[in-house]
């Protein structure tokens, strides 16, 4: 006997109840909500992850693929650093601050990773680094623990943050698109979603 499938029923939009423009960049009370959680719960890996994922501006498919030797000398990791990046082929250069750098030295030490390894080894068997997907959720998990909506943030979430801050503190695009590594800049004004940003924050200012 067939079975008589229920037409009346709507199919549910792929997007419905998502954010499908720019991913918002975390603010500095969400960036330190998810750092000291992921201190407190002693995740060596992720406050790793989480640190280097902010002070690189790095996109996930260049954060994962990270080499020890990309951020270290020796035993000692690198105030800055220069990637070159898998869709550009555009090198660009970070800063590595004091908190990250002793956040991924413990990884390395906790790890005993060495100078060819892959900073962020896969816990798969089958793969050397961490995916972009894997990547993906553990960022998800991340905003979530601190009250955020995980289907509204992303990796480039992360890769916005201290972009946005930047340009916030100086208003210097030029500074912030070789900083993201993008050849035009417009590029760098779509990727920020600054001309929207601008004028709600003109908006707040204003008094009616």
């Amino acid at each position: 006997m067939d079975i008589i499938k229920n037409t009346s029923q709507k199919n549910i939009p792929w997007n419905k109840g998502k954010l499908v423009g720019q991913k918002p960049a975390l603010k500095i009370k969400e960036i330190w909500a998810i750092r000291i959680r992921l201190q407190i719960s002693n995740r060596i890996r992720d406050l790793a992850l989480f640190n280097m994922a902010i002070d690189s501006k790095l996109s996930g498919c260049d954060l994962v693929k990270l080499r020890v030797s990309d951020i270290a000398h020796g035993l000692q990791i690198a105030k800055r650093a220069i990637v070159i990046q898998q869709k550009t082929h555009n090198s660009v250069q970070f800063e590595i601050t004091q908190q990250t750098r002793e956040s991924v030295s413990n990884w390395i030490e906790f790890s005993k990773l060495n100078r060819n390894d892959f900073l962020f080894k896969s816990r798969i068997k089958d793969s050397q680094h961490l995916s972009t997907r894997q990547y993906a959720r553990i960022v998800k998990g991340w905003v979530s623990e601190i009250g955020l909506n995980s289907y509204d943030y992303g990796t480039h979430s992360l890769r916005r943050t201290k972009a946005s801050l930047i340009y916030r503190r100086t208003r210097n695009l030029r500074a912030v698109q070789i900083l993201l590594g993008h050849s035009k800049l417009e590029s760098t004004v779509r990727y920020l979603g600054i001309e929207v940003d601008d004028a709600l924050e003109m908006a707040e200012q204003t008094e009616v």
